[in-house]
């Protein structure tokens, strides 16, 4: 693929992003969107649960499977390692609209909160759950994360430098801020719905278990410097830095300053 139809194709994967994420916004906080997590005509309550639940599994199942080393290494065999990461967004971006598309709403109520500041501050946590999320793709390398970085590299006929590992600003005081701002943003709302605790629910097992995945490839990558990250900052809840024993290390395991998680 030509290197200007590459830049291209990674330019177009990053806007469908740019619209899906903007439009997951919307979506969950039923705001200026066209359809929204507890809008349309409800299906009977089997066929939602089956059709919704069947959505969040293969938005989870393409998250995880694709940004797996092992899938990379064989998937890169077909798809050119520039386009990769891109090609993984685009999928993510595809998978989320169809869910979006697809959603069957449950409408019956779970909570309602009526009071005027705890709708505002739990409006005001779900906004700034997003911010958050938003905030630690920057804080890691956004441009890189979405695969925008690679293919101008590519274009330029440079390689990108090696993973570094950092903890900047937020990474000091919570493991994966970008999980936690997710989080809050699906769980602070004045108005749950049957429909919105499932998605709710969904993603929360869903990060809990990509962390896992996650962190056993930081490790891999990593080795030690990653293993005592993990006993000093925790993995959701922030907080202040723990102090943590520090293993004998081998020669080629000794740690540089730190630069980057992920």
């Amino acid at each position: 693929m030509g290197r200007i139809l590459s830049v291209s194709y990674g330019i177009a994967a990053y806007a469908a992003f740019l619209v899906t994420i903007l439009y997951a916004i919307g979506f969950v906080g039923d705001w200026l969107v066209p359809k929204s997590i507890d809008t349309g005509v409800p299906a009977p309550l089997a066929t939602a649960i089956v059709v919704n639940l069947a959505l969040l599994g293969l938005f989870a199942a393409q998250h995880s499977v694709m940004a797996r080393p092992a899938f990379k290494r064989w998937w890169t065999r077909f798809v050119p390692t520039a386009l990769e990461r891109s090609t993984y967004v685009l999928l993510a971006s595809l998978a989320l609209m169809l869910l979006f598309w697809q959603w069957q709403p449950l409408p019956q109520t779970v909570w309602n909160v009526e009071g005027p500041a705890a709708r505002a501050l739990l409006l005001g946590v779900c906004g700034l759950g997003w911010v958050t999320a938003f905030v630690s793709t920057f804080l890691i390398h956004h441009f890189e994360l979405l695969g925008v970085r690679q293919v101008f590299a590519a274009r330029a006929n440079r390689q990108l430098p090696a993973p570094r590992f950092k903890t900047p600003s937020l990474y000091r005081y919570v493991r994966h801020p970008l999980y936690l701002g997710f989080l809050l943003a699906f769980w602070a709302t004045p108005h749950m719905s049957a429909g919105h605790l499932l998605f709710a629910l969904a993603i929360s097992g869903y990060v809990l278990l990509g962390i896992q995945l996650e962190e056993r490839d930081l490790i891999e990558l990593f080795g030690n410097q990653y293993r005592r990250y993990r006993q000093r900052v925790n993995m959701l809840l922030p907080g202040p830095e723990r102090r943590a024993a520090r293993p004998h290390a081998s020669p080629d395991e000794s740690e540089p300053a730190p630069q980057s998680v992920g």
